[in-house]
């Protein structure tokens, strides 16, 4: 079997720890960037068009499949979802639909498709003016949500809780989002949608992130993480654990809302990401993406659930059904969390070997090396890395992510 990975713009090595995990299911793997380092992947497997141009992308991605009689294209990418859509149609091989891509990426198209189909969403208005974002806050109340329509891994978005705060905070994420890595490395195409900010309503409840898919007209949930963090203004201090605690009764209020919003953004086979916020006791979407989670979401999926959101896109890929049918928790628990420091240019990184070789910890990922520069809020919303741990009850595996998170090093100046 022969799959092609999107990656419209390198982000340094982070997916190749992904690529390597569909490379186990027996895949002969090819990836095609439009700008990336000559040494991103397998020699003779990766392949550069050096533009970000969908067009260059397309007819280099037609070349390929000519020789190599590709069997299917995915991305793993929040930048490239709506590339690959156009690069696998354009191939003729399985894949959403190009306005269903848009709709699951650019989060002003994901709004009004949710408000049109009806799926549960916060109240939001477009704002690409600091005017229009303080009337829009003023109309919905404060707390509002204040992010990109076209962000991703939480970039600039904040919860904002008076005029004061909006006036500070607006031009600097506008001035942010121009700069962020994952637009920066977008497909450049007219399908793209406005970057610009969006204002949203609070939602007060707890929020869980799901893994699933859709294969027509059915939506089955693979996976259920709860989002434990101790909420501030900014969303970039992930920390989760799964199985979930939901009852039965939302866990099938969070099915419904899920489906309503694969239907809305005409997700009918395609792998998903989902985050759902439960306000006032009912869940509302707080966005579905065409593509599996990042971090360490996948570790945890198969650990607590086993589902595989791995092989759950190479099914789709191929024009097949995934075989899992319903969410069902193992009994093992995990906990996961995002390593973050001081902001700054990082000097060192130190992890003891005890986390390095503990059975249970289950991810260790550095995403950010020596000689990065750190910003945090409000200027950025950049991490160091992700830690995970498994163990036999929550309070165990808490416990012990929460104490190693405390002893992983890092100098900044």
């Amino acid at each position: 079997m022969k799959l092609l990975a999107i990656e419209v713009g390198q982000f340094g090595d982070y997916y190749n720890s992904r690529y390597q995990q569909v490379e186990q299911y027996g895949v002969e793997l090819y990836v095609l960037s439009g700008v990336a380092d000559q040494d991103h992947w397998h020699a003779g497997q990766f392949f550069i068009s050096h533009s970000m141009d969908i067009s260059d992308l397309t007819q280099l991605a037609t070349q390929l499949h000519q020789e190599h009689h590709f069997d299917g294209v995915f991305t793993f990418a929040e930048n490239s979802v709506i590339a690959t859509a156009i690069i696998a149609n354009a191939l003729q091989l399985p894949s959403i639909a190009v306005e269903a891509a848009v709709k699951s990426r650019n989060k002003i198209a994901m709004r009004e498709a949710h408000r049109d189909g009806l799926a549960p969403h916060p109240a939001f208005h477009l704002t690409p003016t600091l005017h229009d974002a303080l009337q829009a806050s003023f109309e919905l109340g404060y707390p509002v949500i204040l992010k990109p329509t076209l962000g991703s891994a939480s970039q600039f978005v904040y919860k904002i809780n008076s005029p004061a705060e909006l006036e500070e905070i607006f031009p600097k994420a506008l001035a942010g989002i121009n700069e962020m890595s994952q637009f920066k490395n977008e497909g450049i195409t007219e399908f793209l949608g406005p970057n610009s900010l969006l204002v949203e309503s609070y939602l007060d409840g707890r929020e869980y992130l799901i893994e699933a898919y859709s294969w027509d007209g059915v939506t089955v949930l693979g996976s259920i993480v709860d989002r434990v963090t101790l909420e501030g203004n900014s969303f970039d201090d992930d920390v989760h654990h799964a199985p979930t605690d939901l009852s039965g009764q939302d866990l099938q209020r969070v099915h419904a809302a899920v489906h309503a919003g694969a239907v809305a953004q005409g997700l009918t086979r395609s792998v998903m990401h989902a985050e759902i916020r439960f306000h006032q006791g009912l869940p509302y979407i707080v966005e579905i993406a065409a593509r599996p989670g990042g971090g360490g979401l996948d570790f945890m999926a198969r650990i607590s659930a086993n589902y595989c959101p791995i092989k759950a896109v190479i099914d789709v890929a191929i024009g097949n059904k995934p075989a899992y049918a319903h969410y069902a928790p193992t009994g093992k628990h995990t906990f996961a969390l995002c390593l973050i420091s001081a902001p700054g240019k990082i000097e060192s990184i130190a992890v003891p070997n005890e986390i390095r070789g503990d059975p249970d910890t289950f991810m260790l990922k550095i995403i950010s090396p020596i000689g990065s520069v750190i910003k945090r809020p409000p200027l950025g919303n950049d991490i160091i890395g992700f830690l995970g741990v498994m163990g036999d009850s929550r309070q165990e595996s808490e416990d012990k992510a929460m104490a190693y998170s405390q002893r992983v090093n890092v100098t900044t100046r």
